[in-house]
């Protein structure tokens, strides 16, 4: 029988499939196990690219930083839980409030990494967050009571993010930026995919602001304060050039205060402010109701630095009970197109 390190196991091929119930990975690849007592970023410093580190059931108060191209760190499901530890962390990940990070550099993006199959909860930040990423993958994590972000990305291209739960996160369930702590235009994503996630009371279930090229469907949202955000500004490029469909969206009533960068929300379905040539098409949007200004089904709204909304199409949605109208329009940009959408009511009227 092959003997196992206690933190984290080189097992062959056949002995890992056949004890774990997995897929095996590539050939020359190994596969790292870690066990309830053990550190996950001993694991995952020790792994080469390629490899796997496999977390089983348990909980683990640790934070991980990532930074090894083609590195899947995957654990057994929703059992597999990453938590604070009590301990000061003196690592850059942990010192930052985050729970995973996978992180490049200024120079180099980090390549093809995976993160699947587990819980990150109660960080002060954020519970999955990813800086410099090209080919990132976040598949059936669930992200759950951080202080900001459920799941995050900056600065990274062909993100994809299928099949998530982020629930009762600070902000934004699901947050995707250009940069965060700079000011510049949106950048293409080249084809990130939001599908498929379960985003449920946060601030906002999913937000992408000051990007292109991006596709957001087949996602649940309630619960929220908001559910789709789409959020430009006067830096150029214009944020937009994205698709928001097959979406369900039904009441996201939950009250959340003004912030220093946004007004109080309740009870908004899509919004898109600062945005252009985006398509929102076939998504289901149910009793969103609110006295917000972004309140609505789905909302034009004249972005807080000006910037003006322009050649939008939003057409063949499926809205009803939203308040004060399923489909509302404040914003006096040029070329926004409504049409074929079922709805019942609109601000201002003739756009049902």
């Amino acid at each position: 029988m092959t003997k196992c390190n206690a933190v984290y196991l080189a097992c062959s091929v056949v002995v890992a499939g056949a004890l774990l119930g997995a897929a095996p990975p590539a050939a020359g690849h190994k596969t790292h196990v870690v066990r309830p007592g053990g550190s996950i970023q001993k694991a995952v410093d020790a792994a080469e690219p390629g490899d796997t580190v496999l977390v089983t059931a348990g909980t683990y108060r640790e934070s991980v930083k990532v930074s090894t191209p083609g590195l899947t760190l995957r654990g057994v499901g929703r059992g597999t839980v990453i938590e604070p530890s009590a301990k000061k962390a003196a690592d850059s990940c942990g010192a930052g409030g985050n729970g995973i990070c996978v992180a490049g550099t200024k120079d180099r993006n980090v390549e093809g990494v995976t993160v699947a199959s587990l819980t990150v909860s109660g960080f002060a930040k954020n519970g999955v967050f990813a800086t410099a990423a090209d080919g990132l993958t976040v598949r059936n994590v669930t992200a759950v009571k951080n202080g900001v972000w459920g799941i995050a990305q900056e600065r990274s291209l062909h993100g994809t993010f299928r099949q998530n739960t982020a629930r009762d996160n600070g902000d934004a369930g699901l947050f995707l930026a250009n940069t965060i702590a700079e000011e510049q235009g949106a950048t293409d994503t080249r084809g990130t995919v939001v599908k498929g996630n379960r985003l449920e009371g946060n601030r906002i279930g999913v937000t992408v602001r000051r990007l292109r090229n991006l596709v957001v469907d087949h996602n649940y949202l309630t619960g929220n304060c908001a559910g789709v955000f789409v959020v430009g500004d006067e830096n150029k490029p214009r944020a937009g050039d994205l698709v928001v469909s097959d979406n369900r969206i039904t009441r996201n009533n939950k009250s959340c205060p003004k912030t220093a960068r946004l007004d109080a929300l309740q009870g908004s379905g899509i919004v898109l402010t600062g945005a252009e040539d985006t398509l929102v098409t076939r998504n289901v949007i149910t009793d969103n109701v609110g006295t917000s200004p972004l309140s609505g089904g789905i909302v034009l709204f004249k972005s807080f630095v000006g910037t003006t909304s322009e050649r939008n199409r939003i057409s063949d949605n499926r809205l009803e009970g939203n308040s004060p109208a399923d489909l509302v329009n404040t914003d006096t940009g040029k070329d926004n197109v409504f049409e074929g959408n079922r709805c019942g009511a609109s601000k201002p009227q003739g756009l049902c």
